[in-house]
């Protein structure tokens, strides 16, 4: 369960701006396609999320699962979000990480990295597959509600 798969993309918006939406896991109903229910467990005192309880709907693949997070970000927005899994029915892992820094012209590259484990046996490369899916949409899905 080593493999990792990561992509990055350009945002055209400051790192603060863009952490902001990520950030905001309360709102990811309304701009990404498969989580349909968020509730903040535990919060940090700066209110950011902690704990983080998310209702999946993906089609074939429906859970809910609880993910910790760790927050190695500066007031500029710049550094990394991680998270791993801490409960769920479906998957047996789901550990990733944002990290953000600047780009030329006010600009962030958003790197993703993330892995994936099931309950159920997948070869690993239809897991590397979904993997890649997930990064993918997920990284233009951050970039159209920041650029929105």
């Amino acid at each position: 369960m080593a493999d990792r798969t990561e992509s990055s993309i350009v945002v055209a918006a400051a790192p603060a701006a863009v952490l902001d939406v990520i950030a905001d896991f309360e709102s990811y109903p309304e701009w990404t396609g498969a989580v349909k229910q968020v509730e903040i467990l535990e919060a940090l005192p700066d209110g950011r999320g902690k704990r983080v309880r998310f209702a999946l709907d993906a089609g074939a693949i429906r859970d809910t699962y609880v993910l910790d997070y760790d927050w190695g970000v500066d007031d500029s927005g710049v550094g990394a979000l991680s998270w791993t899994l801490e409960e769920s029915t479906v998957l047996r892992a789901l550990n990733g990480t944002y990290e953000l820094s600047d780009a030329p012209g006010g600009a962030t590259n958003v790197r993703y990295e993330l892995s994936v484990d099931l309950r159920i046996p997948m070869l690993g490369m239809l897991r590397r597959k979904a993997e890649r899916t997930i990064i993918d949409t997920a990284l233009s899905e951050l970039k159209k509600r920041v650029e929105g």
